[in-house]
């Protein structure tokens, strides 16, 4: 275990011990604190999971501004307030134990004195990500666009440093854990057009659909004619180049187009959505399935693949990390939530799935590969964007292990005068 170097200044001695009074509790303590000027609160345990480095005698103060949700311990980490070495994603039982207190007004007052005696605020440069600010109403076609920009235009060489080599943005399907990536989003894909069974010369519409991975698969497999429509001009531009050197311009085509603008008389036999669901809100969920109804032709089947939060968990009190730099106006509802939209809306539930260990193992795929190329993705960002998706991406898979997350395909139908037009059994999706 690490011997604890005494503090050398006041600065030193009020961080120490503040946390002694935020995390005296907790055990057992599987990691280390190393402050700027090397000394350590040594872990309660051999081998820690991670070391936090609070990089300047401020750090504390920037990081504990406010306790009302995880926003200033995110911006704390972007700009560089603190540095997390080791599994990132073992920090998160930490923020939950914190999340979880509750304080007396006595400890409230002590470990206010204890941050007042540190430095307050300190300036970060106006370079790198800054937190999204989007106009116009909610949920509108422009307030969207702005969205879907500030997320997805980050820069495709950057998407394409960590995801497959199809650049698949959405959970993967695992036959077992140790499953490389490539393999179990090729899987999902092909799940996926299974579900949707999926016959040659059917008009297949993906909404939201990336850098074309799925239209890309359905054509060359399905023999379908697909259209993938984005609200983002780099996705399309990459996904129409992929679908070129794939020798499918006949076959598939990715348009920059709002769900809500779609008109297309000829409708669709099929449809799916996957990955997109989360940034339509809950106030617009009955505009989003009547729009699907309508493109979908009777006897059509629609995959809906989205996120989901727990009907029982509270919402935030306030503006979250996520909110402010990961996906701004981004909504998740329970999942009764969106089957009650989508039935009302006219869809028969034929089928809903979750998917979320698949999610969290997506995700730690990711994380690590996003690590490992680390100084490749400082060639085309900035250190807070990297930053970003490391911390979004780990609190993700954290939030999908322990349940507080999860992800459904639901299978919805468009009966033709009653007939689903489905088989009795699920046996073709799994020969």
């Amino acid at each position: 275990m690490t011997t604890q170097v005494q503090p050398t200044d006041k600065a030193v001695a009020h961080s120490l011990a503040f946390l002694q009074a935020l995390l005296g509790d907790y055990h057992p303590r599987d990691f280390s604190v190393r402050l700027w000027d090397g000394s350590q609160w040594p872990a309660e345990t051999i081998s820690p999971r991670f070391t936090l480095i609070l990089k300047h005698p401020g750090a504390l103060r920037q990081m504990f501004r406010d306790t009302t949700t995880d926003l200033c311990l995110g911006e704390a980490y972007v700009y560089d307030d603190f540095d997390i070495e080791g599994d990132i994603e073992a920090t998160f039982p930490v923020a939950d134990y914190l999340m979880g207190l509750d304080w007396s007004l006595t400890t409230r007052l002590r470990m206010g004195w204890e941050l007042l005696h540190l430095p307050g605020k300190r300036e970060h440069s106006g370079d790198g990500r800054r937190a999204a600010t989007l106009s116009g109403q909610p949920h509108s076609v422009e307030r969207d666009r702005q969205a879907v920009t500030y997320h997805y235009d980050v820069s495709n060489d950057f998407y394409a440093l960590w995801l497959d080599r199809r650049m698949v943005y959405s959970c993967a399907y695992f036959a077992s854990p140790d499953e490389d990536l490539d393999t179990a989003q090729e899987r999902k894909l092909d799940y996926i057009c299974r579900k949707l069974r999926l016959r040659s010369n059917e008009r297949l519409l993906d909404i939201g659909c990336g850098w074309g991975g799925l239209v890309i698969h359905a054509a060359q497999h399905y023999g379908v004619d697909a259209l993938g429509i984005t609200l983002s001009r780099p996705q399309a531009e990459l996904a129409n180049e992929r679908i070129r050197q794939a020798g499918l311009g006949d076959r598939c085509r990715v348009e920059v187009r709002d769900y809500r603008e779609l008109d297309e008389p000829e409708g669709f036999d099929k449809l799916v959505s996957v990955g997109m669901f989360e940034h339509v809100g809950e106030a617009l969920l009955p505009v989003y399935f009547r729009q699907a109804w309508r493109l979908l032709r009777p006897g059509g089947a629609f995959l809906n693949h989205g996120i989901a939060r727990r009907a029982t968990d509270p919402l935030p009190k306030g503006p979250t990390f996520s909110d402010r730099y990961v996906f701004p106006d981004g909504e998740l509802v329970p999942i009764n939530v969106t089957l009650h939209h989508a039935e009302e809306a006219g869809f028969e539930v034929r089928d809903v799935e979750s998917l979320r260990e698949h999610y969290a193992l997506t995700l730690r795929h990711w994380v690590r590969r996003l690590e490992a190329h680390h100084e490749q993705a400082l060639q085309v960002v900035d250190e807070p964007t990297y930053r970003v998706w490391r911390l979004f991406m780990s609190g993700s898979a954290y939030g999908f292990s322990v349940g507080r997350l999860n992800v459904y395909q639901a299978l919805l139908v468009k009966p033709d005068q009653g007939d689903s037009r489905l088989p009795l059994t699920r046996a073709d999706w799994y020969a």
